[in-house]
């Protein structure tokens, strides 16, 4: 049952972006992109500091141990920024940026195959992450889900963005995006076979995935967000931070009760 669980959620994760980018038109998306960086920035920080890290910091591993893991993930994931595999680019033409015009055809042309590549290692580790998470617990399993496809659709939808305006049809954009987001599914089931036996290491697993979402929603989402804006986009801002914490908040606040 666990691992349909896995399966069933990382296939959520894959795909989801990819549905709601078909759905809906490229001006729509353009408009509704900067939303969602919001929306994902609140869910991964109230997963991170609501649910993963008190669920890891409940076992027996050392507090000392936990938060050296924490600090070790965290310049992890910078460094791994730095080979430009793990950041994912929102930019695009129409996020309100003021990118040049063909801004976006410079960007595929020039990276797009690397940003495909970077969204499968990302998703290949989500779906470790995933794993690990529903092996330690299924409350904290969905929990983790929902922050790993809640942080994919403003990042699928944003690369998707880029490939269309590059020249890429409707089908192939998808298609790409597609295959990229199925990466989290091999990742979940080598995690499945691969993590189940060291139950020992599923705190600091959880330490790492915790590590994951700060560094994204601090270093790469909230980034994006901090401009010069009139208050009412400033409100709107704070309102989809709100609302992806609360969201998160309640999920727990529910599964704690069952």
């Amino acid at each position: 049952m666990t691992l349909l669980y896995i399966l069933a959620a990382t296939l959520a994760g894959g795909l989801l972006s990819v549905l709601i980018a078909a759905s809906l038109t490229v001006g729509v998306l353009s408009r509704v992109v900067h939303h969602l960086v919001s929306l994902s920035a609140g869910v991964l920080l109230a997963t991170a500091l609501l649910n993963v890290l008190p669920e890891a910091f409940e076992s027996k591993a050392s507090p000392q141990a936990l938060f050296a893991t924490l600090l070790a993930g965290l310049i992890f994931f910078f460094l791994l920024e730095k080979a430009e595999l793990y950041r994912h680019s929102h930019h695009h033409e129409g996020d309100g940026h003021h990118h040049h015009h063909h801004f976006d055809q410079q960007q595929a042309g020039r990276g797009g195959w690397s940003v495909l590549l970077g969204d499968s290692i990302h998703n290949f580790c989500d779906g470790v992450i995933i794993a690990a998470a529903f092996l330690t617990d299924t409350q904290v399993g969905i929990v983790t889900a929902l922050a790993i496809i809640a942080h994919e659709i403003p990042q699928e939808v944003g690369d998707y963005i880029v490939l269309l305006n590059a020249g890429l049809s409707r089908s192939k954009a998808l298609l790409y995006n597609a295959m990229s987001g199925l990466a989290a599914v091999a990742g979940g089931v080598l995690g499945y076979f691969i993590v189940g036996p060291w139950v020992d290491l599923f705190p600091y697993l959880l330490v790492v995935a915790s590590s994951s979402f700060i560094y994204v929603a601090v270093a790469d989402l909230i980034p994006q967000l901090q401009h010069r804006l009139s208050m009412r986009d400033t409100l709107a801002q704070l309102a989809w931070l709100a609302v992806g914490m609360v969201t998160i908040a309640l999920v727990v606040k529910g599964l704690h009760h069952h």
